[in-house]
């Protein structure tokens, strides 16, 4: 029998971002947005959730040098004390928290190896935290 075990690594990111919809005016993304239609940053958490079955010799389940390698080059280089909007990940992507997490989960979707991805997690305040499986982005 196959036991596949799932790993959360947690990684750190300070970035500065504006709430903007190109659809909108300047008035309407205010209306929409409030306070956060103007430059503002944060301390953002991510969470990679990776899933494997333990290897009969190292007993590890994911190769975390790998995992950070990964999310290193294809995430954080981009967006760690950079303004999020210029990041090529995040082309196109009103940078709430569900539009990073959905764009942190296509780029490490294609990254990982196959099968491998089950969750990411986007925390942006002590309040607000937006976590996505796949599916429909």
């Amino acid at each position: 029998m196959t036991r596949t075990v799932e790993l959360t690594r947690v990684y750190h990111f300070s970035a500065a971002h504006c709430l903007e919809n190109p659809r909108l005016s300047a008035a309407g993304n205010a209306a929409l947005y409030g306070p956060c239609a103007r430059p503002h940053g944060h301390n953002y958490y991510l969470e990679v959730t990776v899933a494997g079955v333990p290897d009969r010799t190292t007993g590890m389940a994911v190769d975390l040098e790998d995992l950070d390698r990964t999310v290193e080059r294809c995430i954080l280089e981009q967006v760690d004390h950079h303004q999020l909007e210029r990041a090529p990940a995040l082309a196109g992507v009103i940078t709430t928290g569900e539009g990073l997490a959905r764009a942190f989960w296509s780029t490490l979707v294609t990254a990982l190896p196959p099968a491998r991805l089950r969750r990411v997690v986007v925390q942006e305040t002590a309040k607000n935290r937006f976590e996505y499986r796949g599916g429909e982005a």
